[in-house]
């Protein structure tokens, strides 16, 4: 069995990807949590920082979530004081989302963190095989067709 009759050798590499994305998302999140933050967090108060948006459509399609999910994150995170939402001038049907100081400030504690959960887990790593790894991971997701397919420079 194996190779010969179709089937991969070993363990299928989508399970693996699948198991290695689960178990570093998991840590990432326990990482995050020591500073009262999580992936979803993080991932709002980073795009708000370094993306221009113009609305919260703008945000929920820059993270590929739905609408009403962003929504119950932007309550949490208002309702702690990191963001602000207010209805557009141009237009009053969008609702624009700005980060508050204490939101910026959340934003510089989380992003210490981040950058010591990344030595982390490149530890032993050496920059060519990250840069190799970064690019079979493009590759994978060419494969599929999925978001943002193309190979990672």
């Amino acid at each position: 069995m194996g190779a010969s009759d179709g089937r991969p050798a070993g363990r299928p590499i989508g399970l693996e990807v699948t198991r290695t994305a689960k178990a570093v998302g998991m840590a990432f999140n326990a990482a995050l949590q020591v500073h009262g933050g999580s992936v979803p967090v993080w991932l709002i108060l980073n795009a708000l920082t370094h993306e221009r948006l113009a609305t919260q459509l703008d945000l929920a399609r820059s993270l590929g979530i739905e609408g009403p999910t962003l929504t119950r994150h932007l309550d949490n995170l208002e309702e702690s004081g990191l963001v602000e939402r207010r209805r557009s001038e141009e237009d009053r049907r969008a609702v624009r989302v700005a980060l508050t100081p204490a939101g910026e400030a959340a934003y510089a504690s989380l992003l210490g963190e981040v950058a010591g959960f990344n030595r982390r887990l490149l530890d032993g790593i050496s920059p060519d095989e990250q840069a190799q790894l970064r690019d079979l991971l493009g590759r994978l997701r060419a494969n599929v067709g999925g978001a943002d397919a193309e190979p990672t420079p």
